[in-house]
């Protein structure tokens, strides 16, 4: 695992970069977001550990950039405002996991390792497939697949799509949807659901024939094969 962490105050960050690299984790630091930008365009990472409030460039605003350019880079975003609204402006933002300072070192590693087995070995062949369409969720493996095309998800619309494929045929609201797959409460005033139902469609529907993930005005959405 190679780690690219975001962190402007110099002792804060040499302690985390010190634990981690003690696990065998190979971590790299940019103090702010333009030396953050440099080392993303220059050096391959498994993911990024950004804290949310950074000078001059605030770490949303990297988030977003990192969505935009590097899709399968992981983001694990950190913050000292424990509240729903900012959790919900880092989602918004592309982030794949969120914690709250302080935090416990065990439970760093912890959602860093599970962002990690985004990528693991090849499952066995009698792993269990969900499908709608032609569209697969390996589950051992989390591979995804439309046709022969492998697709490439973050965290966060990997989480949205097993979500979907597990409930396939069944509307969903936004509520549930943002307490199975976020774990928050439902706020009217996001639209973290509508968001990341957008990054799913481009890359699971938009070059593809049927369309499987369909709007319920005033309720939702749903994931089934209508041509079927």
């Amino acid at each position: 695992m190679k780690i690219l962490l975001v962190e402007d105050d110099l002792l804060a960050a040499a302690l985390l970069k010190s634990s981690l690299e003690q696990q065998g984790i190979a971590v790299a630091v940019a103090l702010n977001v333009p030396s953050a930008y440099h080392m993303l365009a220059a050096t391959e990472y498994t993911a990024v550990i950004l804290k949310a409030e950074l000078p001059e460039v605030s770490g949303l605003e990297l988030c977003r950039h990192i969505r935009q350019h590097y899709d399968k880079l992981s983001v694990l975003m950190f913050t000292a405002l424990n509240d729903t609204e900012h959790k919900l402006r880092g989602f918004e933002a592309g982030a794949d996991d969120y914690l709250v300072k302080p935090f416990e070192f065990g439970e760093l590693l912890a959602r860093l390792r599970a962002l990690h087995r985004r990528y693991p070995a090849p499952a066995p062949p009698e792993q269990n497939v969900l499908k709608v369409a032609d569209l697969e969720l390996h589950g051992s493996s989390k591979i995804v697949k439309r046709g022969d095309k492998r697709i490439d998800l973050t965290g966060r619309e990997l989480a949205l799509l097993e979500y979907f494929m597990h409930n396939q045929g069944r509307a969903l609201t936004r509520h549930e949807i943002v307490h199975k797959v976020w774990d928050l409460a439902f706020d009217t005033r996001t639209n973290v659901v509508d968001v990341y139902v957008n990054y799913l469609r481009k890359k699971v529907d938009k070059d593809f024939t049927p369309k499987l993930i369909h709007t319920l005005n005033g309720i939702g959405y749903i994931l089934e094969d209508r041509a079927a």
